[in-house]
């Protein structure tokens, strides 16, 4: 009986191949970032294009390619800007028609959806169903009925005209709801037995408890508010209660040419939720962990 001697090279073994690597966490973790920093820099270049225009005062706005440093940097264009425009006016009914959605959103949300995610009845299921039917809707195709509704009301030209058909959505009930379905029976039990109502269960227990996923609708829909455009454009008629997104718009008109202050204007727009959203993404991303679970 032969026997075979293997001989194994102790440096090729220990060093793995380019394939290996790549086949590895190491590999598949740089592709990740790769491809999220590629779509980082495609949705976040639009606005710091808008930021190098908003900011420069000499060159060809429309130059190829665009160049990702001001040239002659100042804040001349923003000085125009409030010059041109009642800027705090236009922020102060941002303002209010954002809160007075957030307050809406909040408590409709909430109450729409603990009978849905904790009590049990007839039909529960066809109307969560028909509710989430409605994300398939594009907001324009009620534009209509919602504007013979607020004009019967009286509530056109005012904060209450724009955010009460904005109060109510799908994806906010889902998200609620979702947060209540973690809350544990046994706790919403031993209340219960302890003679607590529905509504002291709802404000007491499961409103705490829902922190995370408040967070997340609270963030989506200031931001969904503040950034509305059509609806108020058709809502309001004084130009003193417009807010400041459609109040940009006098820029345009007054300034056909003057593309940099435009964007200015727009910056403007967007900077306050900038600011909100970057100091309260984690909760954001918290409430949207839950609700994906």
């Amino acid at each position: 009986m032969s026997s075979q001697t293997l001989t194994v090279n102790p440096a090729s073994a220990q060093k793995p191949s380019l394939e290996s690597m790549l086949r590895g966490k190491f590999g598949q973790r740089a592709i990740q970032y790769l491809v999220l920093s590629a779509i980082a820099i495609i949705c976040l270049y639009p606005m710091w294009w808008t930021l190098v225009v908003s900011l420069s005062t000499t060159g060809n706005v429309y130059e190829f390619p665009p160049p990702l440093l001001p040239k002659g940097a100042s804040i001349d264009n923003y000085a125009e800007v409030f010059k041109t425009i009642n800027v705090m006016t236009f922020f102060k009914n941002s303002l209010a028609i954002t809160i007075l959605t957030l307050i809406g959103t909040i408590v409709v949300s909430s109450l729409a959806a603990y009978p849905l995610a904790r009590m049990r009845f007839p039909g529960r299921n066809l109307v969560f169903s028909a509710i989430l039917a409605t994300m398939i809707l594009p907001s324009e195709v009620n534009f209509l009925v919602n504007f013979i509704t607020v004009s019967k009301l009286h509530l056109t030209d005012s904060y209450l005209g724009v955010a009460l058909p904005n109060i109510v959505t799908a994806v906010n009930i889902f998200i609620m709801k979702v947060a209540f379905e973690q809350v544990p029976g046994d706790l919403i039990d031993a209340a219960r037995v302890d003679g607590a109502s529905e509504m002291q269960i709802f404000w007491k227990i499961m409103m705490p408890l829902a922190l995370p996923a408040l967070g997340a609708i609270t963030i989506l829909t200031t931001v969904t508010a503040w950034n509305q455009y059509i609806w108020p454009a058709i809502v309001m008629q004084s130009p003193d209660n417009f807010p400041l997104s459609v109040g940009v718009l006098y820029l345009s008109g007054a300034f056909s040419f003057k593309t940099r202050v435009v964007a200015a204007g727009a910056i403007l727009t967007i900077l306050p939720i900038l600011i909100v959203f970057i100091f309260t993404q984690r909760y954001f991303l918290r409430g949207f962990d839950g609700a994906v679970k």
